[in-house]
């Protein structure tokens, strides 16, 4: 069961990564939580490990060919992700499940209004 929800959310998170460039903290983390029931720091590294380098390459050699990639500022996110993730994950073990999902709402809260209100 696990495998097959496992394919069902990555199908959607990997979906809207394409579309949105969204997927791993917007998508899998809310529905490994209330799908599968993960605590929230399972979910999150569950989430990290399923987002890894081959996740991405088939929507990036698409937009690459189309000219939609900017390959200097790409790299240096990559960087930046790479160093605060670990920065992240540390703070994240932490600080307890019930911060990381008051602080996740707050995140998708604001968000959401952004996007609601520059629509």
């Amino acid at each position: 069961m696990s495998i097959l929800a496992g394919l069902g959310i990555g199908s959607i998170a990997g979906l809207l990564s394409g579309l949105f460039g969204i997927g791993g903290g917007i998508v899998i983390v809310p529905m490994l939580a209330f799908l599968l029931k993960f605590p929230t720091s399972k979910a999150v590294g569950t989430s990290l490990a399923a987002m890894l380098l081959p996740v991405g390459i088939i929507a990036v050699v698409r937009y690459a060919k189309a000219g939609e990639v900017d390959f200097k500022v790409s790299t240096a996110i990559g960087v930046a992700i790479f160093v605060m993730a670990g920065v992240g994950a540390a703070v994240g073990l932490n600080v307890g499940s019930a911060w990381i999902n008051r602080g996740f709402g707050v995140l998708l809260l604001l968000v959401g209004i952004k996007f609601l209100l520059t629509a």
